[in-house]
């Protein structure tokens, strides 16, 4: 953070207001400068290195656990190479070239957002263009060709995010679907070690990105206090004890301070609490679903699960009961049987858990209920910011 921001954040800090920004909070923010994660970002860059002369790099497999720090730091390294000038030869004078070397086009998809082959060659050709893609009234075949003939006019370097998580495109598909392209090259990132679903097998430069250190997650989490909160709302020692609770995962370390922030505001304190701490730390499930994963979910699925997190326990004693209580909530425009079968959907695929309601006061099987696998305080308090 520069200096023009923390005399900015201090003097907001003169407010009565305990949060700042719910976006500096949030664990779907990539900030531009991810913390301790130079190590990665230097073999990234040596990765990378053909394309300072004009040249391709191999393609590559990245993958870490989740909240490593995989996403924001590719996410911060391709919005800068976005910005390198056009030839190679005017990033690094060289004296053996006669002619100037185009430099990659750089692109970045997230495959939570692109869960077909369409969605794939159109995420990709949307991110190269300037006139935006339509999502309709075309066909795969067409989108393709125009990604082909983008990518003939000027190489591209590719990020696909989030590979081989449910309901997202796996290796096998990625591979025939960029097979035709010989000027793309793929950064693909996923979460499992590269022999789980054969990227050992391919031909990519494989790459690994360790959980936070201790030490370094509380940076992190009091690095985002500074810039969301008030001055002085989070002790260093609460910040280390989210972040050793969270044992090197960023994403639940954030949203345990997001809902610890929350819950002090809510409070109407000026500062936050160890109760709220620990009322941070529940609210996060183990393991997490990425609230990210949550946040890509069409719209109707979204809802349904605003509805589910603000419903009492009693409402949410059964499956039918909490199917009954969001249907006649009034706020979305489904029908009970909708509602259910999205709830069964959503716990098929991780999104919730289905668990035996043994209090239930009835005879023979205990009846199921569903219960939010995704940090419930932080999802609602970023939905009502989207879309109230």
């Amino acid at each position: 953070m520069d200096i023009k921001s923390r005399i900015s954040r201090r003097r907001r800090g003169d407010a009565a207001e305990l949060i700042l920004d719910y976006g500096d909070l949030s664990p779907v923010t990539h900030v531009a400068e991810p913390a301790d994660r130079g190590p990665f970002l230097e073999r990234l860059l040596d990765h990378l290195d053909p394309v300072f002369e004009g040249d391709l790099p191999d393609n590559a497999y990245v993958w870490g656990p989740q909240g490593a720090g995989k996403s924001a730091v590719l996410s911060a390294l391709f919005a800068h190479l976005r910005d390198l000038p056009d030839h190679a030869d005017a990033v690094i004078q060289t004296t053996t070239r006669s002619q100037p070397v185009s430099t990659p086009s750089f692109v970045s998809l997230d495959l939570r957002e692109a869960a077909s082959e369409f969605g794939l060659y159109h995420g990709l050709l949307d991110g190269l263009v300037e006139d935006p893609v339509p999502e309709h009234g075309v066909g795969t075949e067409e989108v393709r060709s125009r990604l082909g003939d983008r990518i003939t006019d000027r190489p591209v370097v590719a990020v696909l995010d989030h590979v081989d998580e449910p309901a997202t495109l796996d290796r096998a598909t990625i591979l025939d679907a960029l097979e035709p392209f010989d000027a793309l090259r793929w950064i693909c990132v996923g979460r499992d070690p590269p022999d789980r679903h054969g990227w050992d097998e391919c031909d990519a430069t494989v790459l690994e990105v360790p959980a936070y250190r201790r030490q370094v997650l509380v940076d992190v989490v009091m690095d985002r206090a500074s810039a969301g909160l008030a001055t002085r709302v989070l002790g260093h020692d609460q910040a280390r004890e989210i972040a050793e609770w969270a044992d090197g995962n960023a994403h639940d370390a954030l949203a345990a301070l997001f809902a610890a922030a929350d819950a002090a505001a809510a409070a109407g304190r000026d500062r936050i609490e160890p109760a709220d701490v620990s009322t941070g730390i529940a609210d996060v499930p183990r393991p997490s679903v990425s609230l990210g994963r949550v946040l890509a979910l069409p719209a109707n699925r979204q809802s349904v699960l605003r509805e589910l997190v603000g419903l009492d326990a009693a409402d949410r004693a059964t499956v039918m009961a909490t199917t009954d209580a969001i249907a006649a909530s009034g706020r979305i425009d489904l029908s009970p049987g909708t509602v259910k079968r999205f709830l069964y959907e959503l716990a098929e695929s991780g999104i919730l858990a289905r668990e035996e309601n043994t209090d239930a006061d009835r005879q023979g099987r205990p009846p199921s209920r569903v219960e939010p696998r995704f940090p419930p305080t932080v999802f609602a308090r970023l939905y009502d910011l989207q879309n109230v």
